[in-house]
């Protein structure tokens, strides 16, 4: 039987169709195949030796004389750095001058290392790397939002097979973020309370979605899940920037990011994925009613002609489903 199921943050409803229901393997069938990674390719821009190929670094970690992981400017970037952030109207519409900051961040010297089969320890250094130019980046007066996020095989839109991630810093905070945001300080006026603290709490008294759990971050499928194997990691203090992540703080959610990317490796053999940092905008790191959390979304569904017209979502795979397949999965990481 389906059901709608509503987002207790944005308010946004999404179709459970249970009938449509897949299991794991379905996706997997459906998946097209990927041609194994090398360790090391001589044309690629981010792997050892090549570094001549990518922009000077804004940021590099070195263990033992060799770089773990460089941050450099995306050489393709569709904003730049040195244009302003003037507007001006073109009669009635609205435009402004192209001004963004646009950096990758290359996650690790091994060209098919990912992140769902490295060291817990090299997922913190990525972490920190995330933080660390977040906090550089929001010092510019232009930026008022930076996004973080990662896009990992074709159908998440990625050109390039080795390890990264991008980080993109614009003037705009879009609709699409700012929405939920007037949503939760609603939700506030209303309560007292902040509503994603709210929501990782009773995701935690039910237990049912829950995928993994740390002293400080909790991984599990939301509720109202807007598609298939769709996580969420949240971090269990009310925190509404990454900027305000400690370095214990990274260490703990890198172990359970590793996790959470490792059942999805082997549940989904290696599914498409983005995952993106849902943070405060820049101004907005102390308030009451906002809390960073990152989102991972597996792509082995294709939103059509009633998602885009609607924009209530139909998952043929309930979340408690998914949680349990996640939680299941046996993983083997070293």
């Amino acid at each position: 039987m389906s059901e709608f199921r509503q987002n207790l943050a944005t308010k946004e409803w999404v179709i459970l169709s249970a009938d449509r229901g897949k299991r794991p393997s379905d996706f997997i069938k459906e998946k097209p195949q990927r041609e194994p990674a090398p360790p090391h390719k001589a044309d690629c821009p981010f792997c050892q030796g090549n570094e001549h190929l990518t922009a000077e670094p804004t940021l590099i970690y070195s263990q033992e004389g060799q770089w773990v992981v460089r941050v450099v400017p995306n050489k393709f970037a569709a904003l730049q750095p040195d244009q302003d952030t003037r507007r001006s109207l073109v009669g009635a519409f609205l435009s402004a001058h192209g001004f963004g900051i646009a950096e990758v961040v290359i996650e690790h010297p091994q060209h098919n290392l990912t992140l769902a089969r490295m060291k817990v320890e090299g997922v913190a250094t990525v972490l920190r790397a995330y933080r660390d130019r977040q906090q550089a980046i929001s010092r510019n007066p232009n930026v008022n939002l930076v996004t973080i996020f990662r896009n990992h095989g074709p159908r998440a839109g990625t050109s390039l097979v080795h390890p990264h991630s991008q980080i993109i810093a614009t003037p705009i905070v879009p609709p699409h973020v700012r929405n939920p945001w007037e949503q939760a300080i609603g939700y506030y006026d209303e309560t007292g309370r902040c509503v994603y603290c709210d929501m990782m709490r009773e995701e935690l008294r039910q237990g049912y979605r829950i995928i993994a759990e740390t002293e400080r971050f909790v991984a599990f499928c939301p509720f109202a899940a807007r598609s298939p194997y769709e996580a969420r990691i949240y971090p269990k203090r009310h925190m509404p920037s990454f900027v305000s992540m400690k370095d214990d703080d990274l260490g703990d959610m890198a172990g359970i990011l590793r996790d959470l990317l490792a059942r999805l490796f082997y549940c989904l053999d290696d599914p498409d994925y983005n995952f993106i940092i849902r943070s405060a905008a820049i101004g907005d790191e102390d308030v009451r009613y906002l809390h960073w959390y990152m989102v991972v979304i597996p792509k082995v569904s294709i939103p059509a002609g009633f998602e885009m017209g609607s924009g209530i979502y139909i998952n043929s795979v309930a979340p408690e489903d998914s949680a349990r397949a996640l939680r299941d999965t046996h993983i083997n990481l070293a």
